[in-house]
């Protein structure tokens, strides 16, 4: 299983930004992907997630209303469209793919096996 990311950049504050994902080697269709970020010096947060099977998402709080995630099944790729961005936002940003949890979608980065490498999102105020 390989995850490639991108879309990262420097923006301004209210501005707009979309990063992708595109997985390979995933077996069937009983997944989750989600996206994380990580500040320097913090820990890894959740930011949203996604079933592949059923298009069932989640938000952290933070980001509800601003950030929409996404699948295109044909392309084997998950999108972040990030609106209204806010320095706060600034972080790497990691794609990562579940196979174990059925039905829904984790919260913890420790449910996820697979990671992409991190694309860097500036927000500038």
């Amino acid at each position: 299983v390989q995850l490639q990311a991108s879309g990262g950049g420097l923006v301004q504050a209210g501005d707009s930004l979309t990063l992708s994902c595109t997985a390979s080697g995933v077996p069937g269709n009983q997944h989750a992907m989600g996206w994380f970020y990580q500040a320097p010096g913090k820990e890894r947060e959740f930011v949203a997630a996604i079933r592949w099977k059923t298009g069932y998402t989640d938000y952290a709080s933070s980001v509800a209303g601003r950030f929409t995630i996404s699948r295109d099944n044909a392309r084997n790729t998950i999108y972040l469209q990030m609106n209204s961005l806010k320095p706060e936002d600034t972080a790497v940003y990691y794609c990562s793919l579940d196979t174990y949890t059925p039905y829904r979608v984790q919260r913890d980065p420790r449910d996820y096996e697979y990671w992409g490498r991190g694309t860097l999102v500036t927000v500038s105020s």
